[in-house]
């Protein structure tokens, strides 16, 4: 897919919340040439096993990279002056959003969490593609996972979400934080789960009626 159009369809998604413009102020050429990669792979890949139901390249490029890089924009505006950070990825699938902030924070340390194992090989062929480094798969459930914590754990489409968000929210650090692209209606529900959870006012996805982004940290004694 040509890079000129995948900056396009991202403008929207990588814009200041205070800001009219039209224009994405922050992608680099490598990645968007790196975002191109990935979406040849993910083509490629999708025709043999279900990666995501969305087929086709401009609407993968607004609802999964334009959702995960919405939140990679949100969560570290300034990634130049950002401290060392650990990210987890529960329930990786395709690589979102782990895949894309990691491509937008390139100094992060990711790890995505997959149980899957053909979806495993998918991600790891990914990762070695565009070259990406301090990013690994964990091949297993998060529940199993037993390395460092998070600073920041990411949870994106999985099914049973009332099961896996405890199991997402046990993996983070004391200070960290954790972050849901979820349907605003499942607000409530994480609320419902993690109560004693400090929660932000979701924040709508551009271009989406019902798509948030729900921020929660844990609450300091």
């Amino acid at each position: 897919m040509e890079t000129a159009r995948i900056a396009e369809l991202l403008a929207p998604y990588l814009a200041p919340a205070d800001s009219a413009s039209v224009l994405s102020p922050a992608l680099s050429k490598e990645q968007l040439n790196n975002i191109s990669k990935y979406i040849d792979i993910l083509l490629r890949w999708n025709s043999r096993i279900n990666l995501t139901a969305v087929r086709e390249p401009e609407e993968i490029v607004r609802r999964h990279f334009g959702e995960s890089l919405f939140s990679a924009r949100y969560l570290f505006p300034n990634v130049e002056n950002q401290s060392p950070t650990r990210i987890i990825d529960v329930g990786s699938g395709a690589g979102f959003p782990g895949l894309p902030i990691k491509l937008w924070f390139p100094s992060a340390h990711v790890t995505l969490i997959e149980a899957n194992n053909k979806k495993v090989t998918f991600l790891r062929e990914v990762i070695r593609n565009i070259t990406l480094m301090n990013i690994n798969v964990y091949s297993g459930r998060a529940e199993d996972y037993n390395d460092a914590q998070g600073d920041l754990v990411t949870l994106r489409a999985v099914e049973k979400f009332e099961t896996v968000l405890p199991n997402a929210a046990a993996l983070m650090a004391s200070h960290g934080r954790l972050a849901l692209l979820i349907g605003e209606s499942q607000y409530q529900k994480a609320k419902e789960i993690k109560p004693a959870f400090r929660w932000n006012d979701p924040v709508p996805i551009p271009a989406s009626t019902s798509r948030v982004l729900a921020l929660a940290s844990a609450s300091q004694v």
